[in-house]
This record gives structure tokens, sequence and C-alpha cells, in this order.
């Protein structure tokens, strides 16, 4: 064999190397691209978790294996502060997180939050179909470019103590740990209690070590986090009516075509009817449990708390729009 034609047959077989390699490299970027990280903070044994994983199987399934989501609970990707800035900076892609974290970004979002705005899980229900709602996620979504998906309900929150809390003077002075955004603050301060904002994952040893004398949280949490072996008395307030929000990340949800978009879209909404039917089924029969755990469960009058927080508080005062809170008091 001549010179030359070895020559030719080292140089081909270098184009073809390089070309394996690049097609190789090409295939390991597209893969990495289709793993995507699901947080929360919430306990692998709650309905949050539950059906985040269902959703991530169902994400795969419905694109073909396309995408493989990969869900992180229990605050293992940081705090809610944490996994909300991940959104922005695609360390994260997808999050289940409280529309008062969301609210960050862009603070209207938490009006929902204002105490006593809603009367029960059905008027918040009635609020995640309303245009004040959808007019509230586009605004968070045309602020930070992240995208809502789906809304979940979380519960009424209730306050656990180590006093018994029976009317709303009772507040006056209590330490209260409040989840660390400021859509919180309005129940606590109306009523003359001492706010303390402390990260979820650290509530149960701050309640252990008296750091707080109180907090509050909707039944299945209280429950799920064991708050209530550190605390003996729970007052059903029902002062916020809460619920989780289901965001894609913008860098994410920009990528995706718009049939996955939809995908992504009706399996988180599936995956968020799921959880609220279960949360919603907990919360009737936690009362009587906790009574049979030897628990001080009070049954307040909910219209004296709400008569005292109304007039110490207004949405104006927390900066929210009261055109936003007029239109979901009147949601019918």
């Amino acid at each position: 064999m001549k010179k030359r034609d070895i020559t030719l047959i080292a140089i081909k077989t270098v184009a073809a190397c390089a070309l394996m390699t690049g097609a190789i490299g090409t295939f390991g970027i597209a893969n990495a691209q289709t793993k995507l990280k699901w947080a929360h903070v919430y306990e692998t044994s709650e309905p949050y978790h539950k059906w985040s994983l269902w959703a991530g199987e169902e994400i795969k399934k419905r694109t073909n294996g396309r995408y493989e989501v990969q869900v992180f609970p229990a605050s293992s990707l940081g705090k809610e502060s944490d996994i909300n800035q991940g959104l922005t900076l695609g360390t994260v892609d997808i999050i289940l997180t409280g529309s008062s974290f969301a609210a960050r970004s862009y603070p209207p979002l938490a009006v929902s939050y204002f105490p006593f705005i809603f009367r029960d899980a059905e008027h918040q229900l009635k609020y995640s179909k309303s245009d004040v709602f959808r007019e509230l996620t586009k605004g968070y979504d045309d602020k930070t470019g992240n995208h809502v998906t789906a809304m979940t309900y979380y519960g009424a929150r209730h306050v656990t103590s180590n006093r018994p809390i029976e009317k709303p003077e009772d507040m006056k002075g209590l330490k209260i740990r409040v989840p660390d955004a400021p859509a919180y603050l309005a129940f606590p301060k109306a009523l003359g209690a001492n706010a303390t904002p402390i990260a979820f994952a650290e509530v149960y040893l701050a309640l252990q070590n008296g750091t707080v004398d109180a907090q509050e949280n909707p039944l299945p949490t209280i429950e799920a986090k064991k708050f209530y072996e550190v605390q003996k008395n729970i007052s059903l307030t029902g002062h916020i009516v809460d619920s989780l929000l289901t965001v894609v990340g913008g860098p994410t949800w920009s990528k995706l075509s718009a049939a996955d978009q939809k995908i992504f879209t009706e399996v988180t909404q599936e995956a968020a009817e799921k959880a609220s039917r279960e949360i919603a089924a907990s919360e009737v029969r936690l009362a009587d449990e906790f009574k049979k755990k030897g628990i001080n469960v009070i049954t307040v009058n909910k219209n004296a708390f709400r008569e005292a927080v109304l007039k110490n508080a207004k949405p104006t005062d927390y900066g929210y729009r009261q055109t936003d809170y007029d239109r979901i008091i009147s949601i019918k």
C-alpha cells in the first residue's frame, strides 16, 4: 500500500472518530437536558411528595421518556426561599411552594394569605379557577419568567401552643413561629403576638427548646411534622386557607415545546387535584385523632378572631391591592 493511501485512511479514521465523539457528546447533552429537578420542603409521608412522584412518572410516560423528573423532598435542596431562587438560577426546574414565597418576586400574588380572605376550601377552589387568580399568576409569570401550572389545597392553618388559645386576647404577647415570608405577619401582629420567622425544617426544634411558644399550620402538617409531640394545645382558628403553587422555572419552561408545556400543565394539575383531595379528607378525621392522643383541641369563635384581625389590619397595610382583595372576597 502506498504512503499516500495510508495517509488518506488515517485522515478518514480520525474524521470518523471525531464525528462519533461529537455525536456521543450531543447525545450526552440531550440526555442531561431531559433530567429535571423537582423540589419541595415537605416530608416523604405527605401527599405533596406522593403526588409529586406520580407527576414525575406521568411526565416521563406521556413524553415517551424524553423527560426524567427526580423529586427532592424535605428541604433537601434548600429552604423555600432557596428553591424559589433556584428556579431563576436554573438549579431547580420545578417546585411546590407557597404563594407567599413566590410573592417575594411579585407581592400582589400573596393577597390570598391575608387572614380570613377565604371562607373555606370551596371558596379557595373557586378562586383558583377565577379571572383574578389568572391575572395574578400572569403578573408573576411576566415578572419572573417562571410559570405557574397548578394550585394545590394545603389546608386551613390553625394555632398550636403551649398555653390554650381560646379567644383573640389570648394571642397577646405569644411568641409564635410563622414562615419566613411577609404574608404570614398580618394575623399575629393584628392580635398583639410576637411573630418569629423560622425556616420550616427548624420548627420542631424551636418548639421543643422553647425558642417559640406556638406555631400555626394545617392539621395534616401538624401530624406529618409531629408538632403535637411538643405542643399540647391546638386552636382551630382557620385564619388562613393555604395553598401551594406548582411552578416551572423560566429556563426550563422556555425550552419546552407547546405540546410538552401542555403535558406538564395537565399532569401537574391532575397531581394537584389528587393531593388536594387527600388533604381535605385528612382534615376531617385529624381533629378527633388528636383528641385521642390527649391533645387539647379547642373550637374557637372564628368570627371573633376575624373581627379582631380586620379591626387592626387591612390588605393595603401589607402591600396588597384592595381591588384584588375585594374581588376574591366577592367570589361566590
